[in-house]
C-alpha cells in the first residue's frame, strides 16, 4: 500500500464514520472558543465544557472578564488544572485584545500567537474551528495516529503537523483533524487499545506498531 493509498483509505473511512463532526469544546464565539481552548491544555473537554458555563455566566467577552481580578477566575478554573498560569493568561490576553483589537479576537495565528498563554495548537483550532481557515492542529491524539498509521516518524508535534499538511489536501484539513481526533477517542485510544475495533490501524498500521501491538497481546 503506497502512502497515497494510506491516505485515501483515511480519508474515505473517517467520511464514513464521521459524516458530521461535533466540535468538542462548547463555545458561542471566537473569544469564548479561544478561552475554552486554552482551558483544555493538559485537561479533558469534559472537564472543560463541565467550568466555561460558570466562567462564561461570570464573563464571556473581554470587557467582562478584565473586570474580574486574576485570582477570581483562577478560583472558577481550578478544576482544569494549571489554573495560575491559565488564569493569568486570560486575564491578560483579554486586556490586549481591548488595548490592540477592539475586543475582537484576531483571525491570523502569527497575532494569536502573540497572545499570553496561547501556543500553536491553540492558535490553529481557534482559525480553523471559529473563522474556517485552513490549519491543522495536532494535539496528542493526531500525533499518536499519524504516528501509528505510519504517516511521520511521530518525533515532534511540528513535524507530524508538516507531514499531515504535506499529505492531506488543505480544503479538508479542518474538518479532518477533527474526525481523527475523535477517531482516535473512539477506537485507537493509548490505553485499553483493540486493534480489532481500529480498522484504520489494522489496514494501514505501521508494521514495527503491529507487531508490537500481537507480542504484547501474546506476552499477556
Amino acid at each position: 500500500m503506497t502512502k497515497q493509498d494510506k491516505v485515501n483509505f483515511i480519508i474515505t473511512t473517517l467520511d464514513e464514520l464521521y459524516p458530521t463532526i461535533p466540535i468538542p469544546l462548547d463555545h458561542r464565539d471566537p473569544y469564548t472558543l479561544l478561552i475554552a481552548v486554552l482551558l483544555s491544555a493538559q485537561s479533558t473537554d469534559v472537564r472543560v465544557n463541565q467550568i466555561t458555563p460558570l466562567l462564561f455566566a461570570r464573563a464571556d467577552n473581554p470587557y467582562a472578564m478584565v473586570k474580574l481580578t486574576v485570582d477570581e477566575i483562577r478560583e472558577i478554573i481550578k478544576p482544569v488544572g494549571l489554573s495560575p498560569m491559565k488564569s493569568k493568561g486570560i486575564h491578560g490576553l483579554s486586556q490586549i485584545l481591548i488595548d490592540k483589537y477592539d475586543g475582537q479576537v484576531p483571525q491570523d495565528i502569527e497575532l494569536l500567537e502573540e497572545l499570553p498563554a496561547v501556543g500553536h495548537k491553540t492558535a490553529s483550532v481557534v482559525v480553523s474551528q471559529a473563522f474556517g481557515i485552513p490549519a491543522f492542529p495536532v494535539d496528542t491524539h493526531i500525533h499518536r495516529l499519524i504516528y501509528r498509521w505510519g504517516l511521520s516518524n511521530g518525533k515532534n508535534v511540528v513535524q507530524t503537523e508538516k507531514d499531515c499538511k504535506r499529505l492531506f489536501p488543505k480544503d479538508i484539513w479542518n474538518r479532518l483533524h477533527l474526525q481523527i481526533i475523535w477517531y482516535g477517542r473512539e477506537y485507537s485510544p493509548a490505553r485499553g487499545w483493540d486493534l480489532d475495533k481500529d480498522i484504520i490501524t489494522k489496514t494501514v498500521g505501521r508494521k514495527t506498531v503491529l507487531n508490537d501491538y500481537y507480542k504484547n497481546k501474546k506476552d499477556r
